[in-house]
Order: structure tokens, then C-alpha cells, then sequence
């Protein structure tokens, strides 16, 4: 299966968990995740699913084309 480009979205989601100060424990809780599946995500060896990424972007108040680098802001 092919990542995402650039891994922008491993890129990302670490950025915005380090702003908040949270730990990859943190996240997982805040999301209803397994700690393993946020360090896959930030290590891009697998990528969310729909519904996750939803929950990203409403956690963090970003949008799903920011997350995955379709924009940049």
C-alpha cells in the first residue's frame, strides 16, 4: 500500500500533539486509540482510518486537507 505523500500526515499529527505539550499516551486517550496506533501513525507505518482522522481534526481544530498536506493552512 502506498503512503501518504510525503507523510505530511506522520508529520503533522506529531507537530500538533508537540504544540499541545501531550504525549503519545495523551493523544491515544483523547482519541479512544491505542497508544501503538498513534506512534504508527507518527512513524507513517500506517494510516488512520476515515473516522480517525475526523477525530484528529476535531481534537486539534484543524482541517482534514491540512492533516493530510493538501494545504498548508
Amino acid at each position: 500500500m502506498k503512503r501518504m505523500k510525503e507523510n505530511k500526515f506522520s508529520q503533522r499529527v506529531k507537530e500538533l500533539r508537540e504544540e499541545k505539550g501531550l504525549s503519545i499516551m495523551d493523544l491515544a486517550r483523547a482519541l479512544n486509540t491505542s497508544h501503538a496506533n498513534v506512534g504508527r501513525w507518527e512513524r507513517g507505518e500506517r494510516n488512520p482510518t476515515v473516522i480517525s482522522i475526523i477525530m484528529i481534526c476535531q481534537f486539534f481544530d484543524v482541517s482534514a486537507d491540512y492533516l493530510i498536506g493538501l494545504r498548508d493552512d
